[in-house]
């Protein structure tokens, strides 16, 4: 028996309504449904089961694009599963959501991505927790040139913790700064996708944007800018907390971070799990979490770390 949790906002109606039109719900998908508060229990068939799952959060769009859902919606929904035309249709509503950044447009392609990058558009800080491929940073970095593009900052900090996975920073050639940027290469990577090589260079000379490692933060107090802290698991908890308290007054912070890649020497130390824990109820702060189904790189990525957590487990 799977269940899914009616989200905080649609009151009453949303069981009401699916109650109410559950004889034809049950037949469309068949399986069993029964409902219990604000949970819809189901249970049948796996692949169908993951098609209702899908029609229930296509339901929540509707009634969060729309401030209601209606008696229409439900029967609507179920004729787009039929014609295997919901996916399209959820990705149109999506696009409502796009990023526009120097030309090019970015915009959320699942339920949870979505409500990542709402967090950011409407909470000062952010911290979005997911596997590889799920968007993380590459959306926190398009959301951060759309609000300096659009001058609701004045510049943009992109950090990461320099933690060795593998080789030893003594062993690579090169002076320190030769040795650090590999750790930042992925930053760089997401700017020169959405702004090309000489606009990036030229902002970062310019001190536009700053990419530095997270040892560089210490110290300082920074206003006016979007700061995102990329790889936070890396962190312990005197780290978390000594970066958690740089921002000033109008800059809007994002963190991210991969649990299931966690390169400290004591993975349990690592200072993301206390923060999302102790900050995850504090007004204006908000933890979003993506999962494997929020992959949008080689869907082969997704198979692979399924292999791996089999492994593990």
């Amino acid at each position: 028996m799977e269940e899914f949790i009616c989200p905080d906002g649609l009151g009453n109606h949303f069981p009401f309504l699916i109650q109410k039109n559950l004889e034809a719900i049950e037949k469309a998908f068949g399986l069993e449904i029964a409902l219990r508060g604000d949970k819809v229990m189901y249970s049948g068939n796996g692949v169908q089961a993951r098609k209702f799952k899908k029609y229930l959060q296509h339901l929540v769009l509707l009634h969060e694009e729309n401030g209601k859902l209606q008696d229409h919606d439900i029967q609507f929904s179920l004729n787009l599963v039929a014609e295997g035309k919901l996916e399209q249709v959820q990705e149109d509503i999506f696009k409502k959501h796009i990023i526009k950044v120097d030309g090019k447009e970015v915009y959320p392609k699942t339920f949870n991505q979505r409500s990542y990058v709402e967090a950011i558009q409407n909470r000062d800080m952010v911290f979005g927790i997911g596997p590889a491929g799920t968007g993380k940073t590459f959306l926190a970095i398009a959301m951060a040139l759309n609000f300096l593009f659009n001058k609701r900052v004045e510049r943009i900090v992109l950090t990461r913790p320099v933690v060795e996975a593998g080789e030893k920073l003594g062993f690579l050639p090169g002076d320190i700064q030769q040795k650090i940027n590999p750790y930042l290469r992925p930053l760089y990577d997401a700017l020169y996708f959405l702004i090309g090589f000489e606009r990036t260079s030229e902002l970062i000379e310019k001190g536009i944007i700053e990419i530095a490692p997270l040892a560089y933060m210490r110290g300082r107090t920074i206003s006016d800018a979007f700061i995102i802290l990329d790889e936070g698991q890396n962190t312990v908890d005197s780290q978390m907390k000594m970066f958690l308290t740089r921002f000033g007054l109008n800059s809007r912070v994002v963190v991210t971070a991969d649990i299931t890649q966690i390169d400290l020497e004591q993975p349990k130390k690592s200072g993301i799990f206390k923060a999302i824990k102790i900050l995850k109820d504090v007004p204006g702060i908000g933890v979003v979490h993506l999962t494997m189904k929020d992959i949008v790189r080689h869907p082969l990525i997704q198979r692979i770390i399924e292999a791996y957590e089999r492994v593990e487990k």
